[in-house]
């Protein structure tokens, strides 16, 4: 990785991946056990599924994160509909049993659970602790008064996604996200109830400010000392702070520190340097808990003036928005899933995420903080009028504060999030109720964060924009859904108003570019989307004149099943549309050459309003020889020369002027097709598409090679048709057979076409334009996985994946100081 602070990122993987327990062996000490492995699963519902002696033996095992709808067949029958991506939902239950340590006597002992969709209810033992509704929040359990030490414990889950529809996307159904088993002294640090802070930041030296949560769950007054250090990116010691306090009996007490670090390493998208904050309650000079948190360094400044300033410095956001869905995994949040996401998005040039429209991952935002990504964090798609008949919604009113505290107190140490997000495209936006709720949503999190600022994503409301003012002026921030055009005219009419585009077309790419290049009170631009979805069927879809005409929402587009209007699709290919962004907003490539899908006899493609022009790096067009076909040249030189077979086509300026663009019509002949970016008549760079000849050889290309035994890791393995001289064939579509030996197991299969209605879940796949995917899941055990990917009439290749175990941590305990 060729970002800054690899070797915390070591230690954070180390300490998140390893510093845990696995399976029903959970250790008496340890504060955050993962839970996550040997539980029971069922598809359905049994009213005596949460009671302690149930017999389940029958049901399936399986190691969390799950998710059972990506499992299912796609149908026009299941009841998501379109907007679900046609899959299963329904009722599920999981079971998990377990043995408490004789040494959790007398220790405060929690469930965590990351994610739940959604309506979960959680028993122990077959005592109900509650049901908590949205799919999106974290949330945990106290079990200390229900635990048997002597005997085996049983923890069920029910989870109900039956009441559909109730997403305007894929949610995906289950658990999700990891689960953890917390284990503490009466005398803790509370749940989230770490805040650090950098109020004064130089290069020279960082003012961090740390606040801890104290909580004394017993019946006598403690003393205790809280005990402070600073860990840099190479563990070394960046200053410390003892404080000692008095707890009352059940009580809870704030204690502020203050450390100033010399010459700290910033966090920016470039280097995002993280620290560690250990911190240690100490009793008779014996540590009673102890945490490990990790944070950047870093200012942040937002003003009509300077625009969004990091660091003292003026960046403009390149943002895209996504889905928290993980393609052929579903809504399954594996680490390295997650991680990948944020290496996708980074690679194409984004530097800054939204997370629309709830609160992603624990994983997903520990990889924005690691690779350096900045992050919208949003909290809901509705308040208080739905979208949908079964939607939050119906939950807003009562849960409001408890999610958005949730994900304000979850989430304001990563130093990735740049700025809150209270809701998306609120249906009673123009009303003065809209106003007040969201002034109340924004006090709330101002009540825990007083640094970032808050916006939501607005959309126009079939009124005069200007009548949505009272609502802009409720955000810090005012966030436009495909309105950024308007900005001279609310610049004139509101010049305190700073802007950032929540959502844009992907076509208007140059345009958007320009408003946010040449306007300092234009934060940025997020475009709809970062990368294709599940669900949402048909946005962003091209057809041919004859097919059923229209945008998604206005018919049932059957087999769509997903989203296209990604600059990156479904298994992490970069569509020409992403090479072009990033041509725009940065200096990592400078030229770019694909072509244009052209027209069928008789019929003529057909683009939507999120969709571009279906466009291709390749030069493989069998059966057009002699017909006109368009290609694309991006550029950043002042010129570019196109050859055909070393034959010059022509000449044409890309300045800004032709939007860094040009576009050649020849006929079309099979050959060597190469286009040159020329500064002052000399040609620079160059870049070349040839011809494929027949599909003749399968190729295998995994993303790693090594990956951890612990249940979780994954290893992606692109698939690849080509011809004899290993060039893709970009027509191929065929059906690939996978075989798994060894300690691996087959997590998901996929291929980019949003209307191909395979299993994603299974032992074969056909590609698509050549390509395909698949991803590895290791089990418990190390050793050689071996993959077989066969396809009829070609030979058979195979790839081998290490499968390794890793000591686990060793915590000691012992006082820092």
């Amino acid at each position: 990785m060729r970002y800054l602070g690899r070797a915390i990122v070591t230690a954070l993987l180390f300490f998140a991946g390893n510093m845990v327990c696995y399976g029903q062996n959970l250790d008496k000490t340890e504060r955050k056990q993962l839970f996550d492995h040997n539980w029971k699963f069922f598809q359905g519902d049994t009213a005596s599924a949460g009671s302690r002696d149930f017999n389940d033996i029958a049901w399936r095992g399986l190691d969390l994160p799950h998710d059972w709808s990506i499992e299912g067949q796609i149908s026009p029958k299941n009841p998501t509909g379109g907007a679900g991506g046609y899959f299963p939902a329904g009722i599920g239950w999981y079971r998990k049993t377990f043995r408490a340590p004789v040494g959790w006597k007398g220790k405060k002992i929690s469930i965590y659970f990351e994610g739940v969709y959604m309506n979960s209810e959680v028993f122990i033992n077959g005592k109900s602790l509650g049901i908590y509704p949205y799919g999106y929040s974290s949330f945990s359990y106290d079990l200390s008064p229900f635990l048997d030490l002597n005997s085996k414990n049983v923890i069920a889950v029910r989870v109900d996604n039956s009441q559909q529809v109730n997403s305007r996307w894929y949610s995906g159904s289950g658990i999700y996200r990891h689960v953890w088993m917390m284990v503490t002294d009466a005398v803790h640090i509370a749940e989230w109830g770490v805040a650090i802070t950098t109020p004064d930041v130089s290069s020279k030296k960082a003012t961090v400010q740390i606040k801890t949560l104290i909580k004394n769950e017993t019946g006598l007054p403690q003393s205790v000392v809280v005990n402070t250090r600073l860990l840099d990116a190479n563990s070394k010691n960046a200053g410390n702070d003892q404080t000692k306090i008095e707890l009352p009996a059940h009580s809870e007490k704030e204690v502020s520190q203050t450390i100033i670090v010399a010459y700290p390493l910033l966090w920016t998208p470039e280097k995002p340097g993280l620290y560690n904050a250990q911190i240690q309650i100490l009793q008779n000079k014996k540590v009673v808990d102890e945490t490990e948190t990790m944070f950047g360094i870093r200012s942040i400044k937002f003003t009509a003036e300077n625009g969004f300033q990091l660091n003292r410095k003026t960046i403009k956001l390149n943002g895209g928005c996504v889905h928290h869905d993980n393609g052929c995994l579903g809504a399954a949040a594996f680490d390295r899933a997650e991680e990948r996401k944020v290496e996708l998005l980074k690679e194409a040039g984004f530097n800054a995420v939204r997370t629309s429209h709830n609160p992603p991952s624990e994983a997903f935002l520990n990889a924005c903080d690691r690779l350096g990504l900045m992050v919208v964090d949003e909290s809901f798609d509705c308040w208080r009028v739905g979208k949908n008949k079964h939607d939050y919604s119906q939950y807003f009113g009562q849960w409001w504060k408890r999610d958005l505290n949730a994900m304000v107190l979850r989430d304001r140490n990563h130093p990735s999030i740049v700025m809150w997000s209270i809701g998306n495209e609120i249906v009673e936006r123009g009303s003065a109720e809209a106003v007040e709720t969201a002034k109340m949503l924004a006090k709330a999190i101002k009540q825990i964060d007083t640094v970032r600022p808050v916006t939501s994503a607005i959309v126009d409301n079939g009124k005069e924009w200007s009548t949505l003012d009272p609502l802009m002026a409720a955000h810090d921030v005012g966030g436009y859904n495909y309105h950024l055009w308007s900005e001279a005219a609310d610049h004139q009419r509101v010049p305190s108003r700073m802007i950032v585009q929540t959502e844009s077309y992907p076509k208007d790419a140059f345009a958007n570019w320009k408003l946010v290049n040449n306007n300092n009170y234009v934060l940025g631009d997020f475009v709809w989307t970062a990368m294709d979805y599940l669900g949402e069927s048909g946005i962003g879809r091209w057809y041919y004149s004859g097919e059923t005409p229209g945008e998604h929402w206005e018919h049932d587009l059957f087999p769509w099943h997903g989203a296209y209007c990604g600059d990156i699709d479904l298994i992490g290919w970069r569509k020409p549309i992403s090479h072009y962004r990033n041509l725009l907003y940065n200096n990592t490539e400078k030229l770019y050459m694909a072509v244009r899908e052209p027209d069928l006899d008789l019929k003529e493609i057909k683009t939507t309003l999120w969709s571009v022009w279906p466009t291709w790096d390749s030069w493989t067009w069998p059966g057009f020889e002699g017909k006109d076909i368009q290609v694309e040249v991006y550029s950043k030189y002042p010129k570019v020369r196109l050859y055909l077979n070393e034959k010059l086509i022509g000449e044409k300026s890309t300045i800004e002027e032709q939007e860094y663009k040009a576009e050649f019509t020849l006929p079309y002949s099979p050959g060597r097709l190469k286009a040159v970016g020329v500064d002052h008549d000399k040609e620079i760079e160059s870049t070349v598409l040839q011809t494929s000849g027949d599909a003749a050889k399968i190729k295998v290309i995994a993303d790693r090679k090594e990956i951890t035994a612990n249940g979780q890791d994954l290893s992606y393995v692109t698939i690849e048709i080509t011809d004899k001289n290993s060039i893709l064939q970009p027509n191929a579509t065929n059906r690939l057979n996978f075989k798994i030996e060894g300690p691996g197991t087959i997590a998901g299969v996929a291929n980019a076409d949003m209307k191909d209605t395979d299993p994603y879940v299974g032992n074969t796949h056909t590609t698509w334009h050549g390509r395909a995917l698949l991803v590895i899941r290791s089990t418990h055990d190390a050793g050689n996985i071996k993959l077989i990917v066969s396809s009829s009439g070609l030979p058979e290749i195979t790839l081998k994946i290490n499968a390794i175990k890793r000591r686990k941590y060793s915590n000691s305990s012992k006082p820092l100081l």
